[in-house]
């Protein structure tokens, strides 16, 4: 077998990756109305691996929220705009997943994108966004001090989302980031789920993920249960004794949806993300930033009356899938986030960073000749 990247499902087709069918593009924009683009930065000396991933949740987020929810696995990470999903339950801005050092720029960046894109003339304080842009730590690979994602880049990048397949591997926000101690990045995964509709006609709804994975010790790492990254792993005492003395990373994970749920729902298809994370090792460190978010693109919420009345009590009533039936989306929800983590992994490619650190690429040939053995 050669060293070209791929994703897990050509590595080993006959993997158990749950039974659930993935969308055509196996990707996050398999959902509906949600766009993805993703961007890196890098400079000559090779000391500069950053990049930022955008997400747009519909066309028209600015007037027509999504429901959402945020679950948050372990603390030691940042989503801005959280708190007010929590409050209100919405999403009415874009998402950026980045570098630590970058949440300024990119958070800046979808503010002057709103002004820019939604085109409607006003003082300042009409353009109300709450810029959602979450984090994980590339200082490892990536020379944080030099600030290299601009506002402009942010805007470039919310401007070229669209509905290809994501890409994956050393791309976007996952540029400079490591997973299991082998490179790891951006990776994303879809599931096709058979449902019925509120007439009681047949129905399938798409459930996907994204993630930004930067976390775990190599030791931990198992992909079908099986404990690859022991079979990597050294044996030789030292190597044990650097991979648990290593600082664990963060990861986030972008749930998105076009089954009709409300937010209390919503919180509860995040926290199936932790399932996921669970079967391909992550623990949870204290240092770790583990954070997820999910919603929905089945119901438009109205955000701003078009009398620009907020005193007269309105009506919106909304679609909601039985709480009886949402076990197949919580499934599915953690086999994409398990498969998604695998697709960051198998994707990424060994990369020479910052201060000449390097970080390999999970050895895939390995890693087959490792599951054949035990599958």
């Amino acid at each position: 077998m050669s060293s070209q990247r791929m994703r897990i499902r050509d590595l080993i087709p006959h993997l158990d990756l749950g039974h659930f069918k993935p969308g055509p593009l196996n990707s996050l924009t398999d959902v509906p109305g949600v766009k993805v683009h993703t961007q890196e930065s890098h400079n000559e000396k090779g000391t500069i691996n950053t990049g930022v991933t955008c997400i747009t949740p519909r066309d028209d987020w600015y007037h027509k929220a999504c429901y959402a929810s945020v679950f948050g696995f372990n603390g030691c990470g940042e989503l801005t705009g959280s708190h007010w999903i929590n409050e209100s339950g919405m999403l009415h801005s874009p998402i950026c997943i980045t570098g630590s050092f970058n949440i300024g720029a990119a958070y800046q960046g979808i503010q002057q994108y709103t002004i820019k894109s939604v085109g409607e003339a006003g003082p300042a304080s009409h353009y109300d966004v709450l810029p959602v842009v979450a984090e994980t730590y590339d200082g490892y690979l990536n020379d944080v001090t030099q600030f290299p994602i601009k506002t402009e880049d942010v805007v470039r990048g919310l401007e070229s989302v669209s509905t290809e397949r994501v890409r994956e591997g050393n791309v976007g926000g996952g540029t400079g980031m490591m997973c299991h101690h082998f490179k790891g990045g951006t990776g994303s995964s879809s599931r096709l789920v058979e449902s019925v509709d509120a007439t009681g006609q047949p129905k399938t709804y798409t459930i996907a993920a994204l993630v930004q994975a930067n976390y775990g010790r190599k030791q931990h790492l198992r992909i079908g249960g099986v404990p690859v990254g022991k079979h990597l792993i050294s044996a030789a005492a030292d190597e044990v004794a650097r991979d648990e003395a290593r600082k664990d990373g963060s990861i986030i994970v972008v749930i998105a949806t076009d089954a009709p749920l409300h937010p209390t729902q919503l919180q509860r298809i995040a926290k199936r993300a932790t399932v996921g994370l669970a079967r391909v090792g992550g623990h949870g460190f204290n240092s770790s930033g583990d954070i997820f978010l999910a919603f929905s693109t089945a119901n438009e919420v109205p955000l701003r009356p078009e009398d620009g009345s907020s005193q007269q009590a309105r009506v919106y009533t909304p679609e909601a899938l039985s709480d009886f039936s949402i076990d197949g989306l919580f499934e599915a929800a953690s086999d994409a986030t398990e498969e998604s983590i695998y697709n960051a992994l198998c994707m990424a490619e060994t990369t020479v960073g910052f201060e000449e650190h390097r970080v390999e690429a999970l050895p895939l040939e390995k890693v087959k000749a490792i599951l054949e053995k035990h599958l």
